[in-house]
């Protein structure tokens, strides 16, 4: 049975209808480098019967529910337990010399952690402070807490979660590990709201942007996509396409520039005609990062924070 976890894709209509033009070929390869609980996979499958799918998660937990859902499309889905930064390997071991026709990638955390409140994913419930995506990975939110300084958790705070008062609550953090160590969300949840100015506790809940930041940084989120984009788009086939939703400015930031990085000339200035080797490699398919609209924010709220970019290969694009 599919687990009755809180999920709906986000923007899955509008993804579908990005990478269409570059899935409707006989026997097509797309790779889902984020495949969570399998719902945009499920969605291609169905709107492409001779599509097949690489399914790439680092949670195992996640790999099995999609497997259970996806089990009905038989030998066309082929899933990987790996980080989306492994994604090379996955390719090579499963599809040797192949390029795939597109790329998905879904960032961010995935309903299973959010609605499973023991992997410590959340605020509003007590559990262990973990927020591991792979829970064969050592690091943990605790770890993080405990042995962290507080200039390093201040930058932290700040550059993973845009937190204003992220050396405020470095500070308050250090302190209370001092007396007692932080084991719990509770713990930590208790801690930021007492470091809270009562001036601003009306500004949402002290504690979401420092969680956001502590996962990202459990999980190494951003060294990881850093690492992917490139050999997704350096292995994408020529009139491929890829997808890229974003739920952080630093996600956002980092797919931006490696988009426009390779949609533009290489030619050096004064050249007086542009070679082979220097044309741009993609087109970009968006104008700037897309959103999610009014409709489907009320209908799924954690589609409020998404920006999706897109982009094709071009068929002369240089190797």
């Amino acid at each position: 049975m599919i687990p009755k976890f809180q999920h709906i894709p986000v923007m899955k209509e509008r993804s579908l209808e990005l990478l269409a033009p570059a899935l409707d070929t006989p026997g097509a390869l797309l790779v889902d480098a984020t495949l969570g609980l399998g719902g945009h996979a499920e969605a291609f499958l169905d709107a492409f019967p001779t599509l097949r799918l690489l399914g790439i998660d680092r949670d195992t937990e996640a790999r099995d529910h999609a497997r259970t859902r996806l089990a009905h499309f038989g030998p066309r889905v082929t899933l990987v337990h790996a980080r989306y930064d492994e994604l090379d390997v996955a390719l090579d071991d499963h599809f040797p010399g192949e390029s795939p026709r597109g790329f998905l990638f879904d960032l961010g955390v995935s309903s299973l952690h959010l609605d499973k409140p023991e992997r410590g994913f959340s605020y509003s419930v007590d559990a262990p402070l973990d927020m591991r995506m792979n829970t064969e990975e050592p690091l943990t939110a605790e770890g993080i807490l405990s042995s962290y300084t507080a200039e390093a958790l201040g930058e932290l705070f700040y550059r993973l979660g845009d937190e204003k008062l992220a050396n405020r609550y470095a500070r308050a953090i250090v302190k209370r590990r001092e007396e007692t160590p932080l084991r719990r969300t509770g713990d930590l949840v208790s801690v930021l709201q007492e470091a809270t100015p009562y001036a601003l506790k009306d500004r949402g809940h002290p504690a979401k942007r420092v969680f956001q930041a502590l996962r990202m940084e459990v999980n190494r989120e951003l060294d990881s996509l850093a690492r992917a984009l490139p050999l997704a788009l350096d292995r994408l086939a020529p009139g491929g396409r890829i997808v890229v939703m974003s739920y952080h400015s630093g996600e956002d930031k980092l797919v931006k520039r490696e988009i426009r990085r390779r949609s533009v000339s290489q030619a050096p200035l004064g050249l007086p005609e542009e070679l082979p080797e220097h044309r741009s490699q993609l087109t970009e398919l968006t104008r700037g990062a897309e959103k999610a609209s009014e409709e489907e924010i009320a209908a799924n709220p954690r589609s409020a924070s998404v920006r999706v970019r897109a982009a094709e290969k071009r068929n002369e694009a240089r190797v």
